[in-house]
């Protein structure tokens, strides 16, 4: 039974949030614990691109990807960057991550898993901003994508399995995509949209918003820093952090990238590594598209949010502690300009506003989301990569489902910790 069962959350991100909603849903006493402020700049989920892209099923490794390593090591402004300082610690997650998607057959596998975890995304979350007052903030319009030619996305394993996988798409000419994005660069000549994705067009305010309507419906914060959990045999007795222990029946661990010293502290040393991504956002911009969309030449999305333009992507390696590279945010700013050559080159810095922020990733592109080993009390909900936004609304969802013993809405295999333990 669930009812007046007190679980402690550690981590108010997108994943943290919506678990609490829906662990007060069934019956649950909630305590949210994290030393940030819900949708504050600490939060990859504010620094999200805002999709809400449920066709996001791709891992990031694919067959060949490995031949491309020598060039992430020397190239620190490519689509992916390796620092040499950092490869010793990262090559074990490395590995695993090339391996992954060594085969289109391993590929295959992780694309299923994801179709089932992110399907329906933009309505789940469509709805979840209904509840908290902020519908505005989620929108259902589709997204596209956009190609230097037809042979780019012909050659393009990925889309080959999306269609296995049962996305759907509309396929756009140049003529049709001049119509839909007449400021985008001509260079640009094959498009799609998927009409089944969304955006969100205010990241951090949509965490923010979904905190405050887990407050208003029974849940507590806690500003402070989770540093443990404390157990008795196979039972969870408390949260531990900065400023003291927080008895609790149950836990989850949401917290992102931090999430690994806390599963190391009770016997589960997961993979778990930082993809640092960064955004550029420029404030009032004379030119832009009409739509979401992504580059498959600068690996690069673009939407609008409510505070301007903003443009994410790219992958650094270096870990928790080093210092950004912030010629990465100025490489997305330059893609920008070049993709809406009516953009000036000398926009003034008072109109653009630079993030960087830590993705927090498994080596096969699928999050955890199970038991702990050492105790069914703690629930596992960490790893979302590149689908963090868009995957929090299921997994919110699986995670009460895991704490209160129903049956998961979706087959977790894929996504327990126990695949690297």
């Amino acid at each position: 039974m669930s009812e007046g069962r007190h679980v402690a959350i550690i981590g108010a991100g997108a994943v943290g949030v919506i678990s609490a909603i829906e662990a007060l849903r069934e019956g649950y006493r909630v305590t949210l614990i994290d030393a940030g402020e819900p949708g504050g700049e600490q939060a990859a989920s504010y620094g999200n691109a805002g999709w809400l892209s449920s066709h996001s099923v791709i891992p990031p490794a694919e067959p060949g990807v490995w031949k491309k390593v020598p060039g992430y090591l020397v190239d620190p402004l490519g689509p992916l960057a390796i620092r040499w300082s950092y490869l010793p610690k990262a090559l074990p997650w490395l590995v695993k991550y090339l391996l992954s998607g060594w085969t289109e057959a391993r590929v295959e596998t992780t694309a299923f898993a994801l179709r089932g975890l992110l399907k329906d995304a933009p309505q789940l979350h469509r709805k979840l901003a209904e509840e908290a007052g902020v519908p505005e903030l989620i929108e259902r319009n589709g997204v596209m994508h956009v190609f230097p030619s037809r042979g780019n996305f012909d050659n393009d394993l990925g889309w080959r399995v999306r269609k296995r996988v049962g996305v759907e798409w509309l396929e756009l000419s140049s003529d049709e995509m001049r119509q839909r994005e007449p400021d985008l660069h001509p260079r640009y000549t094959f498009g799609v949209v998927v009409e089944e994705a969304g955006r969100c067009r205010d990241p951090g305010a949509y965490v923010a918003a979904l905190a405050q309507h887990a407050l208003a419906s029974g849940a507590k914060l806690v500003r402070a820093k989770a540093i443990g959990l404390k157990l008795s045999g196979n039972k969870l007795v408390a949260v531990l952090t900065e400023t003291g222990e927080i008895a609790c029946d149950a836990a989850v661990i949401a917290a992102g990238a931090h999430s690994k010293r806390l599963t190391a502290s009770i016997g589960d040393p997961l993979p778990l590594e930082t993809e640092r991504g960064y955004h550029v956002m420029i404030e009032n911009p004379e030119s832009g598209p009409r739509s979401s969309m992504m580059a498959s030449d600068a690996k690069m999305v673009v939407n609008w949010t409510d505070k301007g333009l903003r443009a994410a992507g790219t992958v650094e390696i270096a870990g928790l502690e080093a210092a950004p590279n912030w010629k990465r945010a100025e490489i997305l700013r330059n893609h920008l300009v070049s993709m809406f050559p009516k953009l000036p080159t000398d926009i003034p810095a008072s109109r653009i506003k630079t993030w960087f922020g830590h993705r927090p990733s498994m080596p096969d592109g699928r999050p955890c989301i199970g038991y702990a080993r050492a105790s069914r009390d703690i629930v596992y909900a960490f790893g979302h990569g590149h689908i963090g936004l868009v995957g929090s609304a299921r997994t919110g969802r699986l995670v009460a489902q895991l704490l209160s013993g129903k049956p998961p809405e979706i087959p977790l295999a894929p996504f327990s910790p126990d695949r690297f333990l």
